[in-house]
């Protein structure tokens, strides 16, 4: 499956951005991720949402800033961010993963069998 993100831009902190991943076949296939790599680090989980769109996970720093969710009629997953901080500055990447119900595999890079190319977010203090 190919997958292109987008949305990102420059912003400043406080405000919000919304990311589109468009696959280029059936998301409903697999469970969909969120990650993000900024200069110098570690790829770093943000979020990952189950086939159905039932249940999502995210990491620890989200929040509850962040919402990720999914339109597999569209076979479009979204990360929707909220109250930006200038350490949220990164390359988001999307990836798509074979289905799984160990949640704790949803975390992990390697889960995740296909990426996309990656949309950079800068958020200015």
């Amino acid at each position: 499956v190919q997958l292109q993100a987008s949305g990102g831009g420059l912003v400043q902190a406080g405000d919000s951005l919304r990311l589109s991943c468009a696959a280029s076949e059936r998301t409903s296939r697999y469970v969909m991720g969120w990650f993000r790599q900024a200069p110098g680090e570690e790829r770093e989980f943000v979020a990952a949402i189950k086939w159905g769109g039932d249940r999502s996970y995210y990491g620890n720093f989200v929040k509850g800033r962040f919402t990720m969710s999914r339109d597999n009629a569209k076979n479009t997953v979204y990360l929707q961010m909220n109250s930006l901080k200038p350490e949220d500055t990164a390359i988001y990447y999307c990836a798509a993963g074979q289905r799984s119900d160990n949640a704790s595999y949803y975390y992990s890079v390697p889960s995740y069998d296909y990426w996309g190319q990656g949309t950079q977010v800068t958020v200015s203090s």
